[in-house]
């Protein structure tokens, strides 16, 4: 006999094992089968893994037998789709156990919030910029915390959130226990770990590069003005879904309002889009009410899709990082997938800074044959503004 199948020999309950059978999760992924046993015995850890690898059950199954027990738990993540989602995950492996959740995020009546808070859930989860303001209001105290997660770590560090995190912190017992996911280790990471965190485990799941091995990447350098042209081009040839980045909630709006008027069905997920649009969005995309999805990087946290067929990166993005979380999202639980890149030719140094991290070459490819360029109307009013 076998010493573990699956999800079994990991410590985890039979009445949450009995979930996972009902939710078809049988083959766990490496950084579940790391982080599991060790979280379910309360051990500090640090997971370091790209998107896609199956980190939201990694720690999201020892929240909830942690919550089954009676212990409270504090989730912060860096957006709101990905707190949400981050959520609705949850809820499909506790909610029929009777464990509840918050959710607490900016776009979303703070009242209905406070509503939620007073049902006593066992897993609270939220952005740092909400959970400060509840904070603020009384409206909850993490006095009885015994779990704290922090995930994308990296990214919410790159967004500024550090003074909140530690605000947030600071409200937490200390004796706890704390993991941390982050696709990246930088050293305000290191130093984030070193003053929060209590000799915690180290499990390092691909490092940068191997995560989007099964991705074939293409390379186009190409003019700024005929960039709508070669996606009008590949639009043509790649009938599944496709999710295109543009490095500003300006661009992302003007790019999907020209795919539109090409006649496909396109969705956009930026700043400037309501909580609600956001996640007409998202599940659209999903279920294939839009074979197109234009996205900013920020916006594009918690995008978790299967079967995207091609991940088009229409502006490279302002960070190598940012990279390999774009093409890892066509790469989902091991599947293969396929990343297409547009570069000024004026982006050859930002195109060797993206080489080196993944360590491999990004040969450029031949421009296809063009079609014509297209008159079109200006997306937004002229006082608009561009960033984010």
């Amino acid at each position: 006999m076998e010493e573990s199948t699956g999800f079994y020999g990991f410590g985890i309950a039979p009445n949450i094992l009995t979930v996972l059978e009902k939710l078809r999760f049988t083959a766990p992924t490496p950084i579940q089968k790391k982080s599991i046993p060790p979280a379910l015995e309360g051990k500090d850890l640090i997971g370091l893994a790209q998107t896609g690898t199956g980190k939201t059950l990694a720690f999201g199954v020892p929240l909830v037998q942690a919550a089954l027990r009676g212990k409270r738990s504090l989730v912060i993540l860096p957006t709101r789709e990905l707190a949400f989602q981050v959520e609705e995950a949850l809820k499909k492996i506790g909610g029929s156990l009777g464990v509840r959740t918050s959710l607490l995020i900016g776009g979303e009546s703070a009242r209905a919030q406070l509503q939620t808070l007073r049902r006593n859930p066992m897993i609270i989860l939220g952005t740092p910029g909400r959970i400060i303001d509840h904070l603020h209001q009384r409206n909850v105290s993490f006095k009885d915390v015994a779990v704290l997660v922090l995930d994308e770590a990296d990214r919410m560090l790159d967004m500024g959130f550090a003074p909140q995190l530690e605000k947030i912190l600071r409200e937490v017992p200390r004796a706890r226990q704390t993991m941390l996911f982050s696709a990246t280790m930088p050293e305000a990471i290191v130093k984030l770990a070193n003053s929060y965190m209590k000799l915690p485990l180290r499990i390092e799941i691909a490092p940068s590069g191997t995560a989007i091995e099964k991705v074939t990447q293409e390379l186009f350098f190409i003019s700024k003005p005929d960039k709508f042209r070669l996606l009008e081009k590949l639009l043509q040839e790649y009938r599944g879904s496709v999710l295109v980045f543009s490095r500003t909630k300006f661009g992302a709006k003007k790019i999907a309002v020209r795919i539109r008027a090409l006649g496909h069905v396109a969705a956009e997920i930026h700043s400037n889009r309501t909580l609600n649009q956001r996640k007409d969005a998202l599940e659209g995309f999903r279920n294939g009410k839009y074979r197109i999805l234009v996205a900013t990087d920020i916006a594009a946290r918690g995008i978790d899709v299967k079967g995207i067929e091609l991940v088009l990166n229409y502006d490279l993005p302002s960070n190598p990082e940012d990279y390999i979380h774009r093409i890892g999202r066509t790469a989902r639980a091991g599947a293969v997938g396929h990343a297409v890149s547009f570069a000024t030719p004026d982006q050859k140094a930002d195109v060797r800074d993206i080489e080196r991290l993944m360590r491999a070459a990004l040969p450029p490819s031949a421009l296809p044959q063009l079609p014509p360029a297209r008159n079109v109307p200006h997306p937004y009013p002229r006082r608009f503004s561009s960033r984010g």
